[in-house]
């Protein structure tokens, strides 16, 4: 759950400028996460988020970079050890892994933040993820593969 979290609370800083912990906390909440200031104030040191100054003079967290390559990184290596293949078929996105490997690998491909996911499904060894359009399908499929390639 942790792990969720945290990808879900990169997510929200790289869409919205978060000025508190408690804005951050609002935002996790309405998408379903049980979360306290506390907890939130602790996932920030995890994360070593940053306050910086945007163009508007407001200061909002931001992940250093080097947090985005180690996301990065952690991702690459989640999908090109379990991944076996990926296809879609329309608007699916059909991703088969290794035994076991199906629910790591949703998690990380929801890491993405790929805006055209509508839902994804994890079983044993399979990951069925519906795309809003073909062509959001295909992009997906093209950056799956770069990732385990």
């Amino acid at each position: 759950m942790k792990s969720k979290r945290h990808i879900k609370i990169l997510e929200i800083i790289r869409q919205k400028n978060i000025e508190t912990q408690e804005e951050l906390a609002e935002e996790l909440k309405s998408e379903g996460f049980n979360v306290t200031q506390a907890t939130v104030s602790r996932d920030i040191k995890d994360l070593r988020l940053v306050k910086m100054q945007g163009a508007t003079g407001i200061y909002s967290y931001a992940a250093p970079k080097t947090e985005e390559n180690h996301l990065s990184a952690k991702l690459t290596k989640v999908l090109s050890t379990l991944t076996v293949s990926v296809e879609n078929i329309d608007k699916m996105v059909i991703v088969k892994t290794v035994v076991a490997g199906a629910n790591p690998v949703a998690e990380a491909i929801d890491g993405f933040g790929f805006d055209d996911i509508a839902g994804s499904i994890a079983g044993e060894n399979t990951v069925f993820i519906m795309v809003r359009s073909i062509k959001g399908a295909e992009e997906l499929v093209i950056k799956i593969r770069e990732y385990i390639s």
